[in-house]
């Protein structure tokens, strides 16, 4: 996609992340106002947790954390069989070290993390403690047929800055010799090669700028106002796991977290075409949402909590039974609490337009996947389908108009162990 002449800033911001390469960067080069701010000068000053993002990301009224608007997923492999070398770990964390340097650890700046699947793992001799709850990704319903991301290591990297952002890849890719003036010496595709590069975006007005692609109907059905596609605000604070408690407290990884990403195909013309926002309302929080006029425009009038009480999410079969549908938030929220009423999982979701179709990448941190599966089933609902009315995809949440296209689960290790970790939690060649 050409950039340049009369197409705006608005349109150039658009598609640069998605395009990537170098000519979207320049693009963005010349419409920055203001340089990136740089990092810091001893990387290892830096959080012990990749995962620790809260405090480095901005805050709307309500306290509800924003994710940097701009997202790309790179997953990678080792180019050769057997586990890396001493070497391809110091260039790795040199590369590393190189980004840490160049960019503040923010949304202004660039935040990023590096986590490992089985997969990589399996490459050693010796095998993950028993008690680190990674396995394979598999199938979480007998009504999807995903991908698996087996690749060795996920990258993830987020800003506000196109231009950080960019820049950043084309640095790590070893397309420039610098990255915000600060010299690269070593580069992510030194040790490692890149499987797949996918790419997002999530704040309000985003969507809408986005909405002419398959799965969205013809016309401005997605709201301005609304961060993601389906037209609700999402990640309320007081429904999302903290960090401290996703954080693994013991064992070799202490300190680290594992990951699930999947990527969700969204189909929403008869979301936006035959449901009424009544409708649209039930699907995605409750019945009792529509019913006591809980919910407002996206949402964002429910503050910092989805409005959802214990009376809500222990009564989803009276509610079936009395209004024949079922909310997503209600149904989730049934695996989401644990014994001590804490939530479970931390949700830094985001959309995307990748090869023109809507779709939404699913990254949520957790002490041990089993945790996301267990939520997953609760969202199938399908223990709710004996109720005449519900079927697994029809009135079932937001079943109808989602479709898995891939899943995989990592390890996000601590900081310290950010590049090639070895099962009994060091790094290759100590």
């Amino acid at each position: 996609m050409p950039f340049g002449g009369e197409t705006s800033r608005r349109d150039v911001l658009k598609a640069a992340v998605a395009v990537g390469g170098a000519a979207a960067l320049s693009a963005c080069l010349e419409q920055a106002d203001e340089p990136v701010p740089t990092g810091v000068s001893d990387p290892t000053t830096l959080p012990e947790r990749q995962h620790a993002w809260n405090d480095y990301i901005r805050t709307d009224e309500h306290g509800n954390h924003m994710l940097p608007r701009h997202q790309v997923l790179w997953y990678l492999d080792l180019p050769h069989d057997g586990p890396p070398t001493a070497d391809e770990q110091a260039t790795l964390e040199s590369a590393l070290r190189t980004l840490d340097r160049a960019y503040e650890r923010s949304h202004d700046g660039l935040l990023y993390s590096v986590a490992y699947s089985p997969s990589y793992f399996e490459r050693f001799e010796t095998a993950l403690p028993e008690d680190l709850d990674l396995p394979q990704p598999r199938r979480l319903s007998d009504f999807e047929t995903p991908e698996f991301d087996t690749q060795d290591v996920l990258v993830h990297f987020a800003s506000d800055r196109p231009d950080a952002l960019l820049e950043a890849e084309e640095a790590m890719r070893g397309e420039r010799d610098t990255a915000n003036a600060t010299e690269v010496s070593a580069t992510i595709t030194d040790v490692l090669d890149v499987a797949d590069r996918r790419t997002g975006f999530v704040g309000a007005g985003m969507p809408a700028d986005r909405q002419d692609v398959a799965g969205v109907p013809e016309g401005d059905h997605v709201p301005e106002e609304s961060p993601l596609f389906m037209g609700f605000v999402a990640g309320f604070v007081g429904n999302q796991a903290t960090e401290d408690y996703v954080t693994l407290e013991s064992g070799p990884f202490a300190g680290g977290t594992t990951k699930h990403v999947a990527n969700i195909r969204q189909r929403l013309d008869d979301w936006y075409v035959e449901d009424t926002y009544d409708q649209r309302v039930d699907r995605m929080f409750s019945p009792i949402h529509r019913v006591e006029n809980l919910v407002e425009g996206v949402g964002a009038n429910l503050g910092d909590d989805n409005g959802l009480t214990p009376e809500i999410v222990e009564n989803v079969r009276d509610h079936a039974e009395e209004f024949g549908v079922v909310g997503h938030a209600q149904k989730a929220a049934r695996g989401n609490r644990d014994d001590d009423g804490n939530v479970r999982l931390l949700r830094r979701h985001f959309e995307s337009t990748d090869d023109d179709v809507a779709s939404l990448h699913f990254p949520t941190l957790q002490r041990g996947i089993s945790a996301f599966e267990e939520v997953r089933e609760a969202m199938n609902g399908t223990d709710l389908t004996d109720v005449p009315t519900i079927r697994q995809r029809v009135n079932n949440g937001i079943l109808e108009y989602i479709f898995v296209r891939s899943r995989g689960n990592f390890l996000v290790p601590p900081r310290h162990l950010r590049s090639f970790p070895t099962p009994e939690g060091r790094t290759v060649g100590e």
